[in-house]
């Protein structure tokens, strides 16, 4: 017969494992994780030439709030690429943001744009791409800067998907994801 001591000290066990294996579910993937998954993301590759995109903004319940899609003309010059995106979104409204990339080596990556706080910065890992900036966000006639945790993963030489999370001092606010397509 077990007595009150030992079904305290079962349950306490049994909680303490319960709360390891709950907080390392919270823990973030990280980019080695992806190493050797195939096929191997070459983001001056992938992005070059014409890329469609379609994507949705969900907000934190994981509600869509816009749809999207995206044109984009990319282009590398040696270890320099632009990537052209004309979005246009479900209400009507157009947008156009110009990355300017540069690759380091080892996979690492650095980037400007025209509503990109500072530098990004990112690495790719066999079929994956994890990309950090601060993105400046219109809302409600102000300009929020957010924090834009993307990831990326490569599904083949023509298809790959993307899903960034936003968070404002470490609240989440949502998340964007998309679908890219080479042409040709």
């Amino acid at each position: 017969m077990v007595n009150r001591r030992q079904l305290l000290t079962r349950s306490a066990t049994g909680m303490g494992a319960l709360a390891v294996v709950g907080l390392s579910g919270c823990a973030s993937p990280s980019i080695e994780d992806y190493a050797q998954d195939k096929p191997t993301l070459d983001l001056r590759s992938y992005f070059n030439g014409k890329v469609d995109a379609w994507g949705v903004f969900t907000d934190r319940q994981g509600k869509v709030v816009k749809r999207f899609t995206v044109d984009m003309a990319c282009t590398w010059q040696g270890e320099q690429g632009v990537l052209d995106e004309r979005f246009v979104y479900s209400d009507g409204t157009q947008e156009r943001r110009i990355w300017k990339l540069t690759h380091l080596g080892n996979g690492q990556y650095q980037g400007t744009a025209g509503d990109v706080v500072g530098i990004a910065s990112g690495q790719t890992r066999g079929n994956a791409f994890r990309w950090g900036y601060t993105l400046a966000l219109p809302v409600d006639g102000r300009v929020l800067h957010v924090s834009m945790d993307d990831w990326m993963y490569l599904m083949n030489d023509r298809v790959m998907l993307n899903k960034a999370r936003m968070s404002k001092w470490g609240v989440h606010l949502g998340d964007v994801t998309l679908s890219f397509t080479r042409r040709g």
